[in-house]
């Protein structure tokens, strides 16, 4: 592979927390690739840094828990190369890093990103290319619409399940474990928002931005990563994802609708705060998602009713 890539003009940028299991087998294979490659460590707790100097690799230490905004933004900022690509540390590249290059180099085009597959070489339909999402969308997902049917109309569109994954196209939103970005599209737009904290929305809200800037996205299934998923959050109570999710959620709609838009998200998510509260308690067999699900509820009041929307001041660092 390194020959083929040794002369592309690309940097690899890898955002790892609490991935000492995954980031040995993202970093031989980013590593083989021939790309510079810098990992930001968001204050891991196990032998994650170990790792990556073992294999020799840069590594910027953060003594906090920054979030993914703000430590892809630092991993972007240390690397001096026209195109980078956002890697998770639970994604293992396969195939086709010069094809994603090309397609992303493509005039006109701002991002491009690639086919994603689980262990059994399966594409992660309904992950690796959604749609921008609609505050349809939103409130299905808020009222476990698309928990209990899952087909439905608006949660097959807004998955892109109708979208072969064997083939190129202009897309809205791949997803942001294996995505590739042109440096001046990323200095246009002031890097990501560092608002979405700790994750979850930030490439969107990115992808989102980029094309209104004018830019095209492209999906390359040439470019092929075995992915894992949602590694980082093993060691985090259910209860702290689920705030972190909702405030991330909120500030989305708050950012990118109307406000009549957003007010309809926030309803859906009060209202779909009560069925959830009470599957946790069943499921948990406690009363902590009581308290869980009133600060979802007081965040989904605050995006309703402040006429500027939801911004992470007004809620507070949920879990730092």
């Amino acid at each position: 592979m390194a020959g083929e890539t040794d002369a592309l003009p690309v940097g690899i940028v890898i955002v790892t927390h609490n991935s000492e299991p995954e980031i040995g087998a993202c970093l031989d294979a980013a590593r083989a690739t021939g790309a510079e490659v810098v990992v930001v460590d968001n204050a891991s707790g196990d032998g994650t840094r170990e790792e990556v100097l073992r294999r020799g690799v840069r590594l910027i230490a953060n003594t906090a828990n920054r979030g993914f905004a703000a430590a892809a933004n630092q991993g972007i900022s240390a690397l001096q190369v026209p195109f980078f690509l956002l890697l998770n540390p639970d994604a293992v590249i396969l195939e086709g890093l010069p094809a994603l290059w090309r397609s992303c180099a493509e005039p006109g085009t701002g991002l491009a990103g690639g086919k994603l597959v689980d262990a059994g070489g399966r594409p992660q339909a309904g992950f690796a290319v959604r749609r921008f999402p609609t505050p349809a969308a939103l409130v299905c997902e808020a009222i476990l619409l698309n928990r209990l049917w899952p087909c439905n109309p608006v949660n097959w569109h807004y998955r892109c399940y109708d979208l072969d994954l064997n083939r190129k196209a202009e897309v809205d939103q791949p997803a942001g474990a294996f995505l590739m970005i042109r440096r001046s599209v990323w200095q246009q737009l002031g890097g990501f928002d560092e608002g979405f904290y700790p994750l979850w929305f930030e490439d969107v809200d990115f992808c989102r931005r980029a094309r209104s800037a004018g830019y095209a996205i492209r999906y390359v299934p040439e470019a092929v990563a075995k992915h894992t998923g949602g590694h980082s959050l093993r060691a985090v109570t259910l209860e702290i994802r689920t705030l972190y999710w909702y405030r991330s959620f909120l500030r989305y709609a708050a950012k990118h609708f109307r406000p009549w838009q957003r007010r309809l998200v926030s309803l859906g998510v009060i209202f779909g705060a009560a069925p959830r509260m009470l599957a946790g308690i069943v499921t948990s067999r406690t009363l902590r998602p009581i308290a869980v699900y009133g600060e979802v509820i007081r965040l989904a009041s605050l995006c309703f009713l402040s006429r500027r929307g939801f911004s992470a001041g007004e809620a507070g660092q949920v879990g730092e």
